[in-house]
């Protein structure tokens, strides 16, 4: 692929770029550019960050980016992840790493770091001091919303370090691009500011699309990306989400009691997962119902779908029948995957069981 081919995949996983210029002639200098993409290991896996990071993913390896994965464990620790148990935190991490294998995620082209492994490393930490002494207390915390929290006065101690880690990590990875979800947005364009006092590159912020939940957004005056962290996925709220292990049974019933307004495109879950994940993983999408009814639809591509939606053609119902019995599809391989292998059933088992006693 030429560069600005493969700067148009790139934008398929880019909701928001900083900046095309810059990422263009990064892919112009460098065949095969370091991203960045961290994870706290925090119980369940759900499939915004299964499925969708893998497609993700896999776009982004085919236009020749190579991933490292930092396994943010520590930080996890931070933010009193599994109470606080750093082994258990530990076990959750390779337990995600076993639902990504599964989920047909481009491993060859991905490496898994773990955060424990560099925190007696003194240079790493006179970076994480450094990007401290350039910012206010005020200035890091307007970027506590990388650990899922609004409530600045909340914040214990230990988490005013998290935002100067996260920049640290970006510098030690030597990652050309930072590639996570939109709530991450404020500590990545603190690391581009940061940079250049420093004496590091900027990075180049791709940041992915954030998945909605499934429950009816409560009514919200946010706009913008704060909006957006108020309606994503969120594991707090089970039926708001499907889990990587979930049955066929629990997709079903999640989908069919699933926020979908007729004929509204905004806001609108189950049309999310069509355009995110089904059609990107299926080239027709097959909508079963009686002649009564209009007889079954296929629709070749998700604005198709759309447009017959929002004229109200196709009803919610028998739309959600179908996105579900698809996103079953989808997570068969992961469900066998730890049902049949040893390791990963064992790891399934144990995280399990710190969800009981959390």
């Amino acid at each position: 692929m030429t560069p600005e081919q493969r700067l148009e995949l790139i934008k398929e996983v880019g909701e928001e770029i900083i900046t095309e210029d810059e990422l263009l002639a990064l892919l112009k200098k460098k065949k095969h550019p370091i991203a960045y993409d961290g994870f706290e290991p925090s119980g369940n896996i759900h499939i915004a960050q299964g499925i969708l990071r893998a497609i993700n993913v896999n776009k982004l390896t085919k236009a020749g980016i190579h991933f490292k994965f930092w396994v943010a464990d520590w930080f996890a620790l931070m933010n009193n992840k599994m109470g606080g148990d750093l082994e258990k935190i530990k076990i959750v991490g390779k337990y995600f790493i076993e639902v990504w294998k599964a989920s047909g995620m481009d491993m060859k082209n991905v490496k898994f770091l773990w955060a424990s492994d560099v925190m007696s490393d003194t240079d790493y930490w006179l970076k994480v001091i450094n990007i401290g002494r350039l910012n206010s207390v005020t200035r890091i915390t307007r970027c506590s919303q990388i650990m899922g929290r609004g409530d600045k006065d909340s914040l214990s101690a230990a988490q005013i370090f998290y935002p100067c880690m996260q920049c640290a990590d970006i510098f030690h990875l030597k990652a050309d691009i930072t590639q996570l979800g939109m709530d991450q947005r404020k500590v990545n364009v603190l690391a581009r500011e940061v940079a250049p006092k420093l004496g590091y590159k900027k990075p180049i912020v791709v940041s992915h699309h954030m998945l909605l939940g499934l429950s009816k957004p409560v009514d919200t005056k946010l706009t913008g990306v704060d909006r957006g962290i108020e309606l994503k996925m969120s594991k707090s709220k089970p039926d708001s989400c499907i889990f990587m292990t979930d049955s066929e049974e629990e997709i079903k019933r999640k989908f069919n009691k699933a926020y979908c307004p007729e004929k509204i495109v905004e806001d609108n879950p189950v049309l999310e997962y069509c355009k995110y994940i089904v059609f990107e993983k299926i080239d027709q999408l097959l909508i079963e119902r009686p002649q009564k009814w209009g007889g079954n639809l296929e629709f070749n591509s998700y604005d198709e779908l759309e447009k017959v939606f929002v004229k109200g053609e196709l009803h919610p119902a028998d739309l959600k029948i179908a996105v579900a019995r698809e996103i079953n599809k989808l997570l068969i391989p992961v469900r066998e995957h730890f049902e049949k292998n040893k390791t990963a059933k064992k790891l399934k088992k144990l995280v399990e069981s710190y969800q009981v006693t959390r």
